[in-house]
């Protein structure tokens, strides 16, 4: 069989219209229709830009305080609020479905993150291998591991509130290792393999150089072992694990420091993006050098994604978001940003990048926005809060987004609010407000609505 008919063959209309009926059974192609396969593609990369007026919409009301985080893992949706964690199965919570809530810490929720079930000694079967754990970390000096709404695992060692988590697990092989960071100024590192609920045999190493409180933590894409920590004072230090003993051990391999507070930090292979004060610096972890400034976002950041499969960082400031071309960055001889995500009240806290969008969010604005990540062009803007939630009600107080799906967090002072939407069902476009009128006519051409 010829690579040309192979070709023919996943071209044809007929294969791109089957998968079209079977992931949208509800819409069918107009008669007049060409361009099977673009337009399906058309169709999936607009589904994932939130570029739909009727998505499903599901809201839940809680009580009147911060959101300090919100997940979205699967059907599920999980946040937080001071020390309470709550999690919500969308496919089952207007049939009846409960509402978990999670109670085992006594102080504030610091951090939370998803890792795959299969890295830790709680997989049974190759059925659970699919399911992800959640990890927090608190004030209470603790971190916990849930998993299906109950805590299976507590870690203690801090001498202080554990103030950040690692973004990935440690380690190629089968152990893997989490990292967390305090207010003590020390990394710890823990085996999620360990056995026992109270996991006192977990803690692997502690680690000690920083002066000052941990706040943020990244795992270097070239070489896993390798942990790279940010401490409150701009310092950053990175360790190599493999290295460590089980007390006392110094392994760090190299360090740094930048002006300004620290904002946020991402690994892309051997390249770390630290965002701190008012610009974004590129640090070779082979060298410990900088490489380059790719973003100056004036008078300060608040907030920083990177996409780099399409070389762009986005920066939150306040009143809009900028979007940088890494390469064009590295040319100049200044930074200067290639689009305005503008239209925001107050600052933008709230950022996400995926290869089809920006979305961008802050306390200071009822609205999240959402934009094409090649073009800036706004999509949609989202509505965060209700009138009913009282006054001096707060914009956007987390977010997460997943593919066609997105979660935002508000409150007021009687109220709060999670609001979920999952646009990959949502069949009516909105109006040309966020979209030039006649690329959107080009777009929907392709496409009709099934009378049922």
């Amino acid at each position: 069989m010829t690579s040309k008919f192979l070709k023919k063959i996943a071209y044809s209309d007929s294969i791109w219209l089957h998968r079209f009926s079977l992931r949208w059974p509800l819409e069918m192609l107009s008669s007049s229709s060409s361009g099977v396969r673009q337009a399906y593609l058309d169709w999936r990369t607009a589904l994932h830009q939130f570029k739909f007026a009727d998505p499903f919409v599901l809201d839940l009301y809680t009580e009147a305080r911060h959101f300090d985080h919100i997940l979205l893992d699967k059907n599920d949706i999980i946040f937080s609020q001071g020390s309470i964690i709550r999690m919500m199965k969308t496919d089952s919570f207007l049939g009846g479905g409960s509402l978990v809530r999670m109670s085992d810490h006594n102080a504030r929720i610091t951090c939370m993150r998803l890792f795959p079930l299969n890295e830790t000694s709680l997989v049974r079967s190759e059925i659970q291998r699919e399911e992800n754990v959640l990890v927090t970390s608190s004030c209470d000096h603790s971190i916990r591991l849930w998993w299906k709404g109950a805590c299976h695992r507590c870690f203690r060692g801090h001498n202080g509130a554990v103030s950040t988590l690692s973004d990935k697990l440690l380690g190629a092989g089968g152990v893997k290792v989490l990292a967390s960071g305090g207010e003590d100024g020390t990394v710890r590192l823990w085996s999620l393999s360990s056995s026992g609920k109270r996991g006192q045999q977990a803690l692997k190493a502690t680690l000690y150089g920083h002066q000052k409180p941990v706040s943020l933590m990244s795992v270097a894409g070239h070489k896993p072992s390798l942990l790279v920590t940010m401490s409150r004072d701009s310092k950053v230090r990175v360790w190599d694990t493999n290295t460590s003993s089980a007390v006392r051990s110094s392994c760090c391999v190299g360090m740094t420091s930048l002006p300004g507070a620290p904002v946020d930090m991402k690994c892309d292979e051997a390249l770390l993006y630290i965002a701190a004060g008012s610009s974004v610096v590129v640090v070779d972890l082979r060298t410990m050098r900088k490489v380059n400034t790719v973003a100056i976002c004036q008078p300060k950041l608040y907030s920083f994604a990177i996409m780099r499969s399409k070389s762009l960082i986005c920066t939150g400031g306040f009143g809009k978001a900028l979007l940088w071309d890494i390469r064009r960055s590295q040319e100049a001889s200044k930074p200067k940003a290639v689009t305005e995500l503008d239209g925001h009240m107050g600052s933008v806290s709230l950022l996400h990048m995926d290869p089809y969008k920006i979305v961008t969010g802050g306390l200071g604005d009822n609205f999240v926005n959402a934009w094409e990540i090649d073009t800036g062009k706004q999509t949609n803007s989202l509505l965060c809060n209700r009138p009913e939630l009282g006054n001096t009600n707060i914009g956007c107080s987390a977010m997460a987004v997943n593919a066609c799906r997105i979660a935002t967090a508000s409150y007021g002072e009687s109220q709060g609010l999670v609001s979920f939407r999952d646009f990959s069902g949502a069949v009516r476009p909105t109006s040309s407000k966020c979209n030039d009128d006649e690329e959107e006519a080009d777009v929907w051409k392709f496409w009709g609505t099934q009378n049922i």
